[in-house]
């Protein structure tokens, strides 16, 4: 079975070589770019399975790369980490709202980037192997085929909105808690910042369009798909 490619975007030569390091012991094919503007030139020509972003680097910063990349059908749907030293919430939540589908923010253990990155393609390869649909008034969702229809027009989901719709649809009616999601939805444990999910639940609405309004906040305790 052939190895599953990660390309790593980070110009600390240091820390690249522990994240090459870490990862290729973790069974992954590794690159590595150092430039922002290199780094679509790769991606462009041999997607991968998943990139590693620093949002700091040199030619086309990393939250630009993002909105280059998800602007294209091609590299839309490339899971996505980003990494960065900025302590800012602002950063985050920009790149949450990009579709970035993790945020590790330095200093971290190269463990927890590992772990983290092997949850975002076990989450990934799941979707994948589905098949069903989930229809729920004027939204349905082919799991198997990774799409998702508005009232008959395809929308453009990430995979961590596109996951969070099919929780929210599948449990309809119910109150699902900030740390339910967390831990469902992207398998953190319950101590990670909450606010990740305010903020996809925003995107989520704002593609939904007409029927955005079906997901309710439940102040004080998280949200639910209105039947």
């Amino acid at each position: 079975m052939a190895k599953q490619r990660i390309l790593v975007v980070e110009d600390e030569p240091d820390l690249a070589e522990v994240l090459q390091f870490n990862l290729a012991k973790a069974g992954f094919a590794v690159e590595l770019e150092r430039r922002g503007d290199s780094a679509l030139e790769a991606l462009r020509r041999q997607p991968p399975d998943l990139l590693v972003l620093d949002l700091m680097v040199p030619g086309l910063d990393g939250l630009e790369l993002t909105r280059i990349l998800k602007r294209d059908p091609a590299t839309a749907r490339i899971p996505l980490v980003m990494l960065t030293a900025r302590g800012e919430e602002v950063d985050r939540i920009v790149g949450l709202e990009l579709g970035a589908d993790d945020y590790i923010p330095k200093p971290f253990s190269p463990r927890e980037v590992v772990l983290r990155i092997k949850a975002v393609l076990r989450r990934r390869d799941g979707e994948a192997a589905g098949g069903e649909r989930l229809d729920t008034g004027g939204i349905r969702l082919d799991l198997g085929a990774h799409r998702a229809e508005v009232r008959g027009r395809e929308i453009q989901l990430t995979a961590t909105e596109f996951r969070l719709l099919k929780v929210l649809i599948e449990r309809q009616g119910r109150v699902q808690t900030r740390s339910r999601l967390l831990t469902d939805v992207w398998g953190y444990a319950e101590d990670v910042d909450s606010r990740t999910v305010d903020t996809h639940v925003r995107r989520l609405r704002r593609k939904l369009g007409a029927e955005a309004d079906r997901i309710e906040t439940v102040i004080g305790v998280g949200y639910r798909l209105r039947g």
